[in-house]
């Protein structure tokens, strides 16, 4: 049965959660350390402040922060847009299979082999928008310890896989390009440790954002719009400035 088929019956259900232990996922100290580190490289966007927000491989959300001196400094959307994008790759990668939300824009188009998972697992708006405006971003976010829901098919969703190969959970980062996302959550799991990637359906064979879109229709059937030249640059050289870590066989 291809990929596509196996990948259809995921529409309407989250992946069963594996028996083995999680690992400790980074801290919010941590995050947001080498969040700030990443969004002052060049990254082919717009140069913006972004959020990040980190679920476990429950889709409870871990950390949710940002890079600015304060939370107006982001898009004020795009708190919710990361959180949607962290559970959206965990909600769809698998032990063996990492899918980044790019990874997915094009099979949710009509006639795509997902046409409809944009529609399914939708944001738990009582915890995307509860709580005291003042903790936002910070250790006491109020979506802390829920879960998000949501689903999103653009860039800037990664799943998190640590030294073992296990996945931990996922990252999703929110506040620029579509294209820029992705290539900052890219560096970010990277400087965090968590890109033990046991493979993906791009054409380096990982979750990396593809080019691949022609006349309207992916040639590989997981192609991402092109942002601008800029981000497309980075993100071809993604897999050699930070490369997919590789477990150690013992």
């Amino acid at each position: 049965m291809k990929l596509r088929h196996l990948l259809a019956g995921l529409l309407v259900s989250l992946p069963a959660v594996s028996g083995t232990a999680f690992a400790e996922l980074p801290s919010h100290a941590d995050v947001t350390k080498a969040l700030k580190e990443v969004v002052a490289e060049k990254n082919g966007g717009f140069d913006l402040q972004m959020w990040a927000t980190i679920v476990d491989r429950d889709g409870v959300v871990k950390v949710l922060t940002f890079s600015g001196e304060s939370r107006g400094d982001q898009w004020p959307g795009s708190r919710v847009i990361s959180a949607q994008k962290a559970n959206t790759a965990n909600a769809f990668s698998l032990p063996a299979l990492a899918l980044s939300t790019a990874n997915l824009f094009s099979a949710v188009q009509p006639g795509g082999s997902l046409y409809g998972l944009q529609h399914s697992n939708p944001v738990d708006t009582a915890v995307a928008y509860g709580g005291p405006t003042d903790s936002i971003g910070t250790t006491k976010d109020p979506m802390l310890g829920k879960k998000i829901g949501g689903v999103n098919v653009f860039g800037g969703g990664l799943p998190l896989y640590d030294a073992s190969g296990t996945l931990v959970g996922a990252i999703g980062v929110s506040g620029d390009s579509s294209c820029a996302d992705h290539n900052i959550a890219w560096k970010l799991r990277d400087k965090l440790g968590l890109d033990f990637v046991p493979g993906g359906v791009s054409s380096t064979k990982d979750d990396n954002i593809e080019y691949d879109i022609s006349d309207g229709a992916s040639k590989g059937g997981w192609g991402h719009p092109v942002c601008a030249e800029a981000a497309t640059s980075v993100a071809k050289k993604l897999p050699k400035t930070n490369p997919i870590s590789k477990v150690e066989k013992k």
